[in-house]
């Protein structure tokens, strides 16, 4: 028997694959867990039905939500990721060296233990000193933290469930004050074909919180309609406005300084989503 699992991404249009086998599958405290064996991406962590790493392609999300803002900051030395279990950003974000602690707050331990299990590769530095994981809510880490942190990553599934607060204007507030006074942060804020309304509030309280605010762009072939993005909030520095030796030689398949600002590049309909009123 052949079996396929398909992800519907709205409630007329998805997509396939072929499943070999499942590996896990689990109703956690938060959400449904599964891990996949695919045919086409390799081991696939699925979370209440829907894509967040595959083997084949985690590269090019974990590479864009963490080199970007940290290629940004002058000297990135203390980082939080909220969320992001499969360990993935992590792992990017220790590739720079200026970091001295990056800092994982995931609600979901079950996602920490089948990544270490099913994506080694991706998981791979759980163990390295400069990690420190609370299990806990991300969302409650932020308002308890103030001017700690040189940038914060959301590493978030879509707004729904646990991730539900972590796309308000509240959280986005909190993680201003979170921030150091020339901190960045970055959020992923799902794609423009389908979730247009999202994105254009989540840049419009952007704009409203943080002196500089961006949108950029990035191909990942497993998530709905292949066009995602991540909004930016910096309270000082840009993004496309950069001094040279803020960049060197490192360890990617995606991202490279040429990319870096190209990303900015948004296709018209996705500009017009950043200067739309909320």
């Amino acid at each position: 028997m052949t079996l396929w699992f398909t992800e519907k991404q709205t409630s007329s249009f998805g997509i396939t694959g072929k499943v070999n086998r499942a590996l896990e599958s689990e109703k956690t405290t938060f959400q449904q867990l599964d891990m996949v064996e695919t045919q086409e991406f390799g081991n696939m962590l699925l979370l209440d039905g829907m894509v967040m790493t595959s083997e084949k392609d985690e590269f090019v999300y974990h590479e864009m939500i963490a080199h970007v803002p940290l290629f940004t900051h002058p000297s990135p030395k203390h980082v939080l990721v909220v969320g992001g279990g499969d360990g993935g950003t992590i792992r990017e974000v220790l590739k720079h060296t200026s970091v001295e602690k990056v800092t994982q707050v995931e609600i979901d331990d079950k996602v920490v233990e089948y990544s270490k299990k099913h994506l080694p590769h991706i998981s791979s530095e759980y163990e390295n000193p400069r990690v420190e994981l609370i299990i806990g809510d991300g969302f409650e880490h932020i308002i308890k933290s103030e001017n700690r942190y040189d940038v914060i990553l959301v590493d978030s599934t879509e707004p729904v469930g646990p991730a539900a607060g972590l796309f308000t204007k509240g959280f986005y507030a909190g993680i201003a004050k979170a921030l150091k006074e020339d901190g960045i942060f970055v959020a992923q804020t799902d794609n423009p074909w389908f979730k247009g309304d999202l994105i254009r509030k989540a840049i419009h309280d952007t704009k409203e919180i943080f002196p500089v605010s961006k949108l950029y762009t990035c191909n990942i072939p497993t998530y709905p309609s292949g066009m995602w993005t991540f909004t930016m909030g910096s309270k000082k520095h840009d993004p496309l406005n950069m001094p040279d030796n803020h960049f060197f030689e490192i360890d990617t398949k995606y991202y490279t300084k040429e990319l870096h600002y190209a990303s900015f590049v948004l296709p018209r309909f996705v500009q017009k989503l950043c200067e739309d009123n909320k």
